[in-house]
């Protein structure tokens, strides 16, 4: 039995997945807000719970908003404060008795879906996600890449190749400025929309306007696209993946899988481009199932 958990900012989930990949079991907590011992003690209790319920143990692998530092071990660039400069691991590994493996979330939900889901079968895979910020993972033959400083993937703090358009570059928390996060995340499609029509609209309202037919609407998700497809072309110019998978709640805006291929050719190097972007499979059940799956084995 392989246990999967993704540590998120609003709730702590866990799955319990056969040899096989079918899900035994899932249960979700609301993360204790602020609170690192706290978190701890969730993720023990709900381990403890599943395990008895089944009856089994498991091997253990956990999905974090941040990273651990190859330097120190410790957590870094966590959107969850609480957990940056903590050795998680470690109290994890002192608490359940075993080895935990601990993993980026962008990460597992690029194993998840290279494993078993829309990138099955393929040998290198960029997961993307597209939402309330925006992050990536890679897999290759079927195995997370890291990276010598732990960052392998983290492409959303990149700086946007620039268009002739994008003559202001929005500031991003990370401390740069024109970060592709800061174009392509729900906030960022949100603000971009204000900035040109002076409309405060959410990406859903901004997707069914400009699929009634709202110019203004149509505009925004066309230059949404057009920097997507500059920014997912470098990610092919120096990956080359077989498949890019988005996941996030931008990747339900389904005109994306026609019109960001087809217009990232003229960005790439290459006489034709045969990677495919797909939507994921698992939804927002990838990250948790791609924490399971950090155990290529049964232990």
């Amino acid at each position: 039995m392989r246990l999967g958990i993704d540590l998120g900012g609003s709730k702590i989930e866990i799955v319990a997945l056969g040899d096989a990949g079918d899900e035994l079991l899932r249960r979700r907590v609301p993360t204790p807000q602020g609170d690192y011992q706290g978190t701890l003690s969730a993720i023990v209790t709900l381990v403890d719970r599943v395990e008895n319920h089944l009856q089994q143990r498991g091997t253990l692998g956990i999905g974090i908003p941040g990273a651990l530092s190859a330097a120190s071990g410790r957590v870094k660039n966590a959107n969850s404060t609480c957990l940056i400069g903590k050795p998680l691991k470690t109290d994890l590994e002192t608490l359940l008795r075993r080895e935990v493996r601990v993993a980026n979330d962008a990460n597992c939900f690029a194993l998840s879906e290279a494993t078993d889901g829309a990138a099955a079968g393929a040998d290198v895979v960029f997961g993307v996600i597209v939402g309330t910020g925006v992050g990536g993972g890679i897999v290759v033959d079927g195995r997370v890449l890291a990276g010598a400083n732990a960052i392998a993937g983290e492409w959303g703090h990149n700086p946007l190749p620039l268009h002739r358009e994008d003559t202001h570059l929005p500031a991003c928390y990370c401390g740069r400025s024109g970060c592709i996060e800061t174009f392509l995340s729900g906030p960022g499609m949100r603000q971009d929309h204000f900035n040109q029509s002076g409309e405060r609209l959410d990406p859903p309202d901004i997707v069914a306007r400009a699929a009634a037919g709202d110019a203004a609407c149509v505009a925004t998700l066309q230059r949404y696209e057009e920097r997507l497809a500059m920014a997912l072309a470098a990610v092919i110019n120096l990956l080359d993946p077989a498949v890019i998978v988005l996941g996030g709640g931008l990747s339900n805006i389904q005109r994306l899988y026609a019109n960001v291929p087809r217009l990232w050719g003229r960005y790439i190097f290459s006489d034709r481009v045969v990677t495919r972007l797909a939507a994921n499979r698992h939804g927002d059940s990838s990250g948790v199932r791609g924490a399971a799956w950090l155990w290529e084995k049964q232990v």
